[in-house]
């Protein structure tokens, strides 16, 4: 195995493609019995390439809204991309041919991977790694889930609905290392949980993550909380302390 292989990013980025990736035969099924074509379901999964915004489409076309409507409602949980593309640019500085496809990669299991490294060059390795290795299955899924269609039946009694959550839970475990950490996934999970029979799907992780915006600016260590112990404050991607001094 190279050095590459060998690398946790790298591991780390796989396993996310693999169980994301095969979620990708949902989507496909989901797009064939919503009136797609096998063409444009697939389409959608190259060019769109964000599960939630992918799904709402479908959803809203399922349920007989129109092309507006699907578009309005992927677009709306696109935002969150934008979000991540603005840390992912700052961690990684990609140069100018690579931007393009950086910012195409940028989803919650690229960025997610990515900032769960300690130093750069493991989070660039767990960025392209997850993002392209994403992006090729997630693809190649949605055409066997788009071809087979009613041939496979419904694809979360195959479990598949949970293999992308238990990948993502696999990278925020790790993070958990301190009481303010466990007790803002303690309240962004409980905000999850009240918001979801009420909104749209999608919108209550959006609403968790400005919960989790407003407690990293206003909590203990934010730019409006109280200031950190022993002259150190976290750092702006990896949380480990770097002097004062060193801080805008």
């Amino acid at each position: 195995m190279t050095r590459l292989g060998r690398h946790p990013a790298f591991r780390t980025g796989a396993s996310v493609a693999v169980a994301t990736g095969l979620y990708g035969i949902s989507f496909g099924a989901l797009g064939a019995a919503a009136g797609l074509g096998v063409w444009q379901t697939i389409a959608l999964s190259a060019l769109m390439f964000t599960g939630g915004s992918q799904f709402a489409f479908v959803g809203v076309l399922a349920g007989g809204g129109g092309g507006a409507a699907a578009t309005g409602a992927a677009g709306l949980l696109g935002v969150r991309n934008a979000v991540y593309g603005i840390q992912m640019n700052a961690m990684m500085r990609p140069g100018p041919a690579l931007k393009p496809l950086a910012a195409h990669l940028t989803i919650d299991e690229s960025a997610a991977t990515s900032m769960a490294q300690t130093d750069p060059h493991g989070r660039r390795i767990g960025f392209w790694t997850a993002g392209a290795g994403v992006w090729i299955l997630w693809v190649a899924f949605t055409v066997i889930g788009a071809v087979a269609g009613d041939l496979m039946g419904d694809p979360k009694a195959w479990g598949l609905d949970g293999a992308a959550a238990a990948a993502m839970l696999g990278l925020l475990w790790p993070r958990l290392k301190t009481g303010d950490a466990w007790a803002l996934a303690a309240v962004t999970a409980l905000v999850t949980t009240i918001t979801l029979p009420m909104l749209p799907a999608g919108i209550p992780i959006l609403v968790a993550g400005a919960v989790a915006g407003l407690w990293g600016w206003f909590g203990p260590g934010g730019r409006n909380g109280r200031a950190p112990e022993n002259g150190h404050e976290a750092g702006p991607v990896d949380g480990r302390p770097v002097p004062r001094e060193a801080t805008p």
